[in-house]
């Protein structure tokens, strides 16, 4: 791996870090209705998503096929399940923390996690940044402009995931669970510096990343009480899918 590589994606990881560790800070998001940067942020994941990992994905169902031994059908449809599969880990993540602030109202101990659910998803989206991280150093399409774009549509991403996330719980997540999520993102590129994984299952773990930015931007933006803003995410939407078209067709 050279270290050029390695010290633009340890910039990234810094960022990816700075997010995290400042979001509390960032006081013209906590409004009512819904900031328009979050909005606009969703957009650009969504765009992600839809315009660079998924069909990188579907491209690459060959080499799923091959290394599975099975039907490029058969192995096309193993990949997408896995999206799916993220899309429903994280809405049971999604519902169970709904659950316990329910228990934790009833209980007369305020709007928060109880912890079990807060450990939970602490593992879960530590799990999750590990990808992230890792992924910084291995992905299935290379190229700077890729690295560009996958950095920005993922830092967009963390930004609405840690804003959520802290008004679920905000005095542990400022306490505990930045530092830990921090943490997991470093750890999952130091662990890419080390270690490279089959394409096949890179492949896979890009899939499943997908079906959770799917869950988790759609949550954010879709319930009724956040009052989010239409055009800011379409905004979002169109520039991201813009520059995935120049990325693809002309750099």
């Amino acid at each position: 791996m050279e270290s050029g590589e390695i010290l633009v994606t340890a910039i990234m990881v810094a960022g990816f870090v700075t997010v995290h560790l400042q979001v509390h800070r960032l006081r013209f998001l906590d409004v009512t209705p819904r900031s328009r940067w979050l909005s606009f942020a969703g957009g650009v994941a969504v765009a992600y998503v839809f315009l660079h990992v998924l069909p990188d994905i579907g491209m690459h169902s060959r080499e799923f096929s091959d290394e599975l031994g099975v039907s490029p059908t058969a192995a096309e449809s193993a990949v997408y399940s896995l999206a799916l599969a993220g899309l429903v880990v994280f809405y049971g993540l999604e519902r169970a923390v709904k659950l316990s602030r329910e228990k934790a109202r009833a209980a007369g101990e305020g709007d928060r996690m109880q912890d079990d659910v807060l450990y939970l998803h602490l593992v879960t989206y530590g799990s999750f940044n590990a990808l992230v991280g890792y992924l910084l150093l291995h992905r299935e399409e290379g190229g700077g402009w890729a690295l560009a774009l996958f950095f920005v549509a993922m830092a967009l991403h963390f930004l609405t995931a840690d804003f959520g996330m802290r008004q679920d719980h905000r005095e542990a997540y400022d306490r505990l669970a930045r530092w830990i999520i921090s943490a997991a993102v470093v750890s999952g590129w130091v662990l890419g510096i080390f270690i490279a994984l089959p394409p096949v299952l890179i492949g896979g773990l890009f899939a499943f990343l997908a079906g959770g930015i799917i869950l988790n931007v759609l949550k954010e933006e879709l319930p009724e009480e956040r009052q989010s803003y239409f055009l800011p995410f379409l905004l979002g939407v169109m520039l991201y899918a813009g520059l995935i078209m120049a990325e693809r067709h002309w750099v």
